[in-house]
């Protein structure tokens, strides 16, 4: 015995609305998808890297470091010059451009003005933030 079900126009339109939804997911994912240094080059502000001292590494530090992130991640960096020859190797590995020639003194640079000796970092507090005044 076989029974034809009549369908409701909601249900006929059940798999249109679930092919629109992968749809909007498929547009969305390269998005989601792309590298995290792609998305932070996109975001950052012109004035990320006024925050970097001044040095005769300035410059290098600059290119070679916020081509990927804020300046704000070195700044609040307290490493000692042993673990600051390790991050650059590792940044380095993973697509820094540092010259070999330049790798010491860059090393040199982090290591004297962020290290465990410095006091800490405190970002600049702006107005507009959370929780305003009262």
């Amino acid at each position: 015995m076989s029974r034809s079900r009549k369908f409701t126009s909601q249900e006929k339109s059940l798999p249109v609305t679930l092919l629109r939804g992968v749809f909007a997911i498929a547009l969305l994912a390269p998005a989601a998808a792309s590298p995290f240094w792609a998305r932070a080059q996109k975001s950052a502000s012109p004035n990320v890297t006024a925050d970097l001292p001044a040095g005769s590494m300035q410059a290098k530090a600059t290119t070679a470091c916020l081509e990927c992130h804020e300046a704000r991640i070195i700044l609040q960096q307290r490493l000692s010059k042993p673990a600051w020859a390790k991050e650059v190797d590792k940044m380095t590995k993973w697509g820094a451009v540092v010259d070999p020639a330049d790798r010491d003194a860059l090393i040199d640079y982090l290591s004297a003005n962020f290290s465990p000796d410095k006091p800490a970092y405190q970002p600049q507090r702006t107005s507009g933030g959370k929780g305003g005044t009262r």
